[in-house]
């Protein structure tokens, strides 16, 4: 279940400040305040979706579609698809999902490794 009071809600809504980088109308893009990598954005979804699953089921195609072209267009404009990166979308707490607002991260910038912790 959604719940409005998630901090990335909380940024979409302006309460919260954050690095921006990107912005559309499916979209906000922000630096992680806590970077796993040179390049470390996250990305998310201006609806009220709590974690992949429910974006794939319940958002609309033009949401869908405008989420995935903003992520390459950010990958491209951060400079990270040459030497490629990691996306990641972890959902559930088994998943590692730690803001029940359904994100994106991306990460690059130098090589990532097997496995990011």
């Amino acid at each position: 279940m959604y719940d409005p009071k998630n901090i990335f809600a909380r940024i979409l809504r302006g309460e919260i400040p954050c690095d921006k980088v990107y912005e559309d109308d499916f979209v906000l893009a922000f630096r992680d305040i806590a970077p796993k990598a040179p390049v470390h954005i996250l990305v998310i979804p201006k609806g009220a979706y709590s974690d992949l699953i429910d974006f794939s089921t319940h958002a609309s195609g033009a949401e869908i579609e405008g989420f995935f072209r903003a992520v390459s267009k950010i990958a491209a404009e951060q400079g990270i698809v040459g030497d490629g990166f990691r996306s990641i979308a972890n959902t559930g707490d088994h998943g590692g999902q730690e803001v029940p607002h359904f994100h994106l991260h991306l990460l690059g910038g130098a090589p990532i490794g097997p496995m990011v912790s």
